[in-house]
Parts: structure tokens; sequence; C-alpha cells
């Protein structure tokens, strides 16, 4: 059944009252996904956000992914993904929703669903799952009106335009950029938004779990009354909460308030001004991080936009996979007194294991990043950023070396604490990051490198007595820095000839799987058959491509039969960037001046097919004699009777034909 809307009645002290909710009680179904396939028009979708022209069988334009002047970014019609030759990012009218505008997957079928007007079919979900959403919902819908309450109080009454926004003015914000992040008012009277709430019939258990209202004898009273108003968004511009900061000096009184935590605003998730500040930092590759509502709003009008705010509070692992989601340089920006270090110094061991790449900077003369900018001006705050960025780790080092002072025993400390901070950069692919920060810290410490190293190592081995997950990587001793680094810190960037016929097989897999082989098989047919005969697919080394076989074999024996489409738009992202990735195989266009120099009919790959999967399942053949050679070689050097040796040496001899007819067939030479 489709979503529908629904009537949700709710107790309210004895009375029911209406409260229209869009009450999404089920996940899309496949039926669903399959409509929306059919109907997406990549042109359609990309070109909404890039300007295209024709060049070919594709279309070119400006990257909306990077900023660059000559167009590299190339969409194709016909395979239905797209290319940037600049930065390498590639995918379908799906992902490009996902990367640009940071959809999940189901957000953008939505998205698309919405846009070609088709009907949601949805399967149904369990009941718990069912109150939770309609109690979500109903938080959104009151949030919203709350926002507009809030920002009609502060525009359009003469309290609000006297006190409130006459503040914000004096403080240097523009009107237009108070209505970009819907800034508002709550007025000073007890009940100002209660009333108007309750007039709209909302919910008062609901309204008290917004934390927009507290409940006393006298009835419902406004919780921020007096205050100014931050709403606060989630990625896709829906209200989650807010934060209010009060305008008249009060000591008893908290500065802010932010909203208490339910079932859409959990405080460790949200990054204050991530909605305005997502396809900035995209675009820029870099998060910079503020303390408060105000650095972010006042750097936005500056004209810098890639800004969002933690709230005041530690960073969490939730709040650094977000900024991870959209770049991996994150930029911190606080202030420079002792509080700010400290603030900034927080969080910085889980920002190493989320694999970002940190820097600091520390505003002078006891500024925070809103006054700066305000006193400096946007160029020479954005100078200021890129002349004053301090590595992180040096940073901290140098802060506790100074607390240190000549004090033996807390300078030990120090050296087990960056030990400790290095020993988070614990993945392969960050090898010589390691290295180089390990060479770095020795030097300042004026310690031994070997010693070090060891004492690194140490921290990895006990991690992983402690967490099972967390993979050891022995760093390099400095004997030992010229021999190579781990296999998969630089080799896994570059396709061996291994895998560029992996690759060749899947692609005639999805692309000719489908075409006569002879009279009675098809491509797929006799693939499949071939690689369960001799196991070829134990050979294969890259697992996301042998996911794709086994989806594949599954689709083929019932009765699907599979192409590139088939995972195309397949909800796992890794699956669909692999298959987009082997289908990016550039072809090539002809030159219009190829048949003037060149006379007769040129073969197409279409035409050429046969030869193509001929050559890749032999090459698999031919990997699997190779490793049987080596396997049986390795059998000869164990002490074995007389008759074993002889077979082993009938083995060799036989593996050694076959591996000649192979190489034959494939047309190259064997040299050893």
């Amino acid at each position: 059944m489709p979503a529908i809307l629904k009537y949700c009645y709710i107790l309210n002290n004895g009375r029911e009252f209406l409260i229209l909710t869009l009450i999404f009680t089920k996940l899309i179904s496949q039926e669903t996904i399959q409509k929306i396939q059919s109907q997406i028009d990549i042109l359609d979708i990309v070109g909404s956000y890039v300007k295209l022209r024709k060049r070919g069988a594709n279309y070119l334009g400006l990257c909306p992914f990077h900023n660059e002047k000559s167009p590299s970014f190339t969409v194709s019609p016909t395979k239905e993904i797209y290319k940037c030759f600049g930065c390498g990012k590639s995918g379908n009218s799906i992902s490009f929703l996902m990367d640009l505008e940071k959809y999940s997957y189901v957000e953008a079928l939505r998205w698309l669903a919405n846009k070609y007007n088709i009907e949601v079919e949805e399967t149904a979900v369990s009941p718990e799952f069912k109150i939770q959403q309609q109690t979500s919902d109903s938080l959104f819908i009151i949030n919203k009106f709350a926002q507009e309450f809030f920002s009609n109080a502060l525009f359009n009454t003469e309290e609000g335009q006297d006190i409130a926004l006459s503040y914000l003015k004096e403080r240097g914000f523009r009107e237009d950029i108070i209505q970009k992040f819907q800034i508002g008012y709550d007025p000073e009277a007890r009940d100002s938004f209660a009333k108007a709430a309750i007039a709209e019939q909302y919910n008062s258990e609901l309204l008290v779990k917004t934390g927009l209202v507290v409940q006393r004898d006298a009835g419902l009273q406004d919780n921020y009354r007096g205050r100014i108003i931050f709403p606060i968004h989630n990625p896709s511009g829906k209200v989650l909460g807010f934060g209010a900061r009060i305008i008249k000096k009060n000591d008893k009184a908290p500065k802010y308030i932010n909203t208490p935590e339910n079932e859409i605003y959990i405080k460790s998730k949200i990054l204050y001004g991530s909605y305005f500040a997502r396809m900035a930092i995209d675009k820029a590759d870099e998060c910079l991080l503020v303390e408060g509502y105000t650095d972010v709003v006042s750097l936005h009008q500056a004209g810098v936009e890639n800004v969002v705010a933690s709230g005041g509070t530690s960073l969490t692992t939730e709040q650094l996979r977000l900024i991870k989601k959209y770049c991996n340089n994150l930029t911190i920006i606080y202030d420079g007194d002792g509080a700010g270090i400290k603030a900034a110094l927080r969080g910085l061991d889980l920002a190493l294991e989320e694999r970002l790449d940190v820097k600091l900077v520390l505003i002078p003369d006891g500024e925070d990043p809103d006054s700066y900018v305000n006193k400096v001006g946007s160029d020479a705050f954005k100078n200021f950023v890129q002349a004053n960025k301090k590595d992180f780790i040096l940073f901290q080092l140098d802060i506790a070396l100074k607390d240190a002072g000549a004090d033996s025993a807390k300078k030990s400390a120090v050296v087990n604490q960056v030990a400790e901070t290095i020993s988070r950069i614990n993945r392969a692919e960050d090898f010589t990051k390691r290295q180089d920060y390990i060479k770095q810290v020795s030097q300042i410490l004026k310690i031994d490198e070997a010693g070090f190293i060891a004492l690194v190592n140490k921290i990895l081995r006990d991690k992983i007595n402690k967490e099972e997950n967390k993979q050891y990587n022995p760093v390099a001793a400095p004997e030992e820095n010229n021999a190579a680094g781990p296999a998969d810190t630089v080799s896994d960037m570059l396709l061996n000839r291994d895998e560029l016929n992996e690759r060749a097989m899947i692609r005639s897999l999805l692309e000719f799987g489908n075409q006569p082989w002879n009279e009675t098989e098809t491509v797929a047919d006799h693939l499949l058959k071939e690689i369960e005969e001799n196991e070829l697919d134990k050979m294969m080394e890259n697992p996301a491509l042998v996911t794709i076989l086994e989806h594949y074999k599954t689709w083929f024996r019932e009765g699907i039969k599979p192409t590139d489409k088939n995972f195309l738009y397949h909800e796992n992202r890794q699956l669909t960037d692999t298959v987009i990735s082997i289908m990016q195989t550039n072809d090539g266009d002809l030159s219009p001046n190829w048949k003037e120099k060149y006379e007769g009919h040129i073969a197409t790959r279409e035409e050429l097919f046969k030869e193509e999967v001929f050559s890749a399942l032999n090459y698999l053949k031919l990997r699997k004699i190779k490793k049987m050679i080596i396997e049986n070689q390795q059998e000869m050097l164990n002490p074995l009777p007389a008759e074993d040796i002889l077979l082993l040496l009938q083995t060799h001899q036989h593996l050694k034909k076959m591996e000649i007819e192979l190489t034959r067939q494939l047309g190259t030479v064997i040299y050893k």
C-alpha cells in the first residue's frame, strides 16, 4: 500500500486535537525503485545543476565538485553515468544527488520519485517504527511552526524590532543573512509562543518534548522568552531544534539554552550550519570548525561559507563522520585563550581515527571568529587563516612541552601522550604519514627514533589485544626506510595486469552476457560454466569484483538476464561505483578524419567481443596454472619418496604444456 496522509489524533488533557502529518510507516518497495530507475534521465538530473553541451555521443560541462575553468565533466546518456577527468568523480544519477546534495540512498530515491511524480509504494515495518516515525514527523511540524513564529516576532512586531533586531544589527548582522539562517526572537511575555501553539492545537506533551515550552503550575510557559533564537537544521534543511541566546544581562540565567535531546535532536550528531555549508565544504575540500552560532553566521556574511559550529561541546565521532562525509580536511578555528586552546585540542584523537587531516588556527588578542572577522574584514580573515594553520599533532606537542618545562617526569608523559596520538594513525594507507610524524616528533623531543617507533608499535599491539577489529601496521625501522612500504599503501592505487583482466571478464559479462556465444549458449552461459568448472572465481583477488560476480550468478540462476543496469542503481554504493569504473573504459569516438586516412571497415568492440571474452577467460586460466606450478615446485623441495617425486615431475611437465598452449593462444611469450 502507498504511504498516505493520515490525520493523527493525539489525546491532550482529555481532548483530541488534530495534527496533519505525513506518516511514512514503510520502506520503499522494489517495484517503486524499478519505476524510478526506468524514468531517470541523467541529462535531466545533472543538467539541472550543470550547463551541458553536446560533444559527440556525450555531453560536456564544468564539474560541480571542484573549481575548473576548462570543462572536464562528461555525461554519457547511453551508459547513464558521469565522469570528471579533472577530479575523478564519477557515478550515476542517484550517486550524483548523493554526492552533491549529500542525500542518503533513500532520500535520493524520494527526491527522484517526487520529481517524476511516481507514487512511492512501501513495504511494512514494525509498529514501534511507526510510532517513532509518527513522533519524529510531529516534532518536525512543531519546529517548523516555531521557526515561523519566532521569525515573525523578530521582523513584524514592535518588541522584536526594537529589542532583538536592533541588537542583531548592532552586532553587524545584515537582514539578508538573518533571514537566510531563519534567526528569530521569542517575546518576553511568559507564554507568547505557548498560547500560539495551543491555539493551533499542537499536543502539549510534544511541545514540552521539543524544549520550546515548560510545564508550570500556571500551565505551559515559553522556555526561550526574551531570547534570540537560532534554528538548527538537518542536512536537508528541516529544523531539528533551537539554540536560544539571552539578550539582556542576567547573571543567574545561562547565556544559551539548547533543545533537549529527543527523537530528532541528538546533540552528538549535529553541526550547526551544516545545511548552509555542505556544498561549499565539498567544493573547497575543507571544513572550518568554529565554536558558536554567531561565528558561523558572521563568517557566512563575510563570504566564508565552508564553516560549521560544534556548539561549544567536545567533538564527537558522529560529528567528525559528518565532516568526513563532505571532505578530508578539517581546520579548527578557536579563541586563542587557554580555554579556546583546550577546547580545540579536545577531539583530536577521534579526528585522527576518522582519517581527517587536521589543522588549527587560534584567533589572537582575545578575539573570537565572529568579532575578528568584523574587525579585520573578509579578505584579511581568510589570509590570516591561511597563514596561521598549524599541524594539530605538532601544536599539541608544543603546548605539552611548554607545560612540562624542565620536569623530566612530565616530559616522559609527553612522549607517551604523543606516541598514543600517533598510534591512532593506524591504517595501512596512512603508513607514510605516520612515518613522517615519528621522524619529526623524534627530532623535536631529541629522542632515539628507533626507540620511539618501538613505543608506537607497543601501543598498537596493546590496542589489538583490546580491540580485535583494529589493524596492526608496524612502523618500519629507520634502516629499512629504503625498502618498499606495505603493498596496500601505493600499489592499491594502481591497477595491475591481473586486476585489469578480472575487470575485463566482469565487463564482458555485463556488456555481452546476453549475446550468443554459439548456437546453444550465450556468453553468460559459456563464461559461468568455464568459471565454475575451473574454479576461476577463486583466482580473483578484488573482493568487489567477486561480489559482483556472485550477484550476477544469483540473478542468472533466477532467470534474470543481468546487465550493467542491474548494478548501476544498486543500493550498495561500492558495487555501483565499481561497475561504473568498469564501464568507464574509454572506447573513444573515432576521429572525423579517420576514414579519410584509412579505408575499409573498422571493427568495433561489439563485433570483437568473442576475442575479448576469450582473452579474459584464458588469462584467468593461465594465472591458475602458474599458481599450481609454483605450488608443485614448492612441494618438490620437501623430502619425499622417489615415486612421489616422479609424480610431481610428471605433474610439472603437464602443467608446463598447458601453460605453453594457453600462452600461445593468448599470443604472449614465456621468458622464464
